[in-house]
């Protein structure tokens, strides 16, 4: 009887620590985003893509290509849903590199870089 109590309660456990996990994924972040120059226009991406600053896309470190994400301006709300097609941005303060259309949706592309919150959508 002793063990079937053990046995269940090192299962709650672990799925206590999986859900953890995942929600962990899931989280709303919050970070720094800018965008691309226009000279990257048409070079290939890590994804394999060929970049183009009109469409609705991002470079992030770590998410997966083909990744949606809801992109929200932490100084006036405006939203955006970009898909990550890239690798980067490589300044460690930043988060996103987004492309100016995108960029320009939430933000002011007079302004190199702008405080954001993401998350994975859907």
């Amino acid at each position: 009887m002793k063990r079937f109590i053990l046995v269940i309660i090192m299962m709650i456990s672990t799925l206590g620590v999986y859900s953890f996990k995942m929600n962990a994924i899931d989280a709303k972040k919050t970070s720094y985003a800018s965008y691309y120059h226009d000279k990257f226009n048409g070079r290939k991406t890590a994804s394999g893509e060929i970049f183009d600053n009109a469409k609705f896309t991002a470079a992030n470190r770590t998410l997966p290509f083909g990744t949606n994400i809801k992109v929200t301006n932490l100084n006036n709300g405006k939203e955006v849903i970009v898909k990550i097609n890239d690798r980067g941005p490589y300044h460690s303060a930043r988060a996103l590199d987004m492309s100016k259309a995108a960029f320009d949706e939430i933000g002011d592309i007079n302004r190199g870089t702008i405080p954001v919150e993401y998350e994975i959508v859907d």
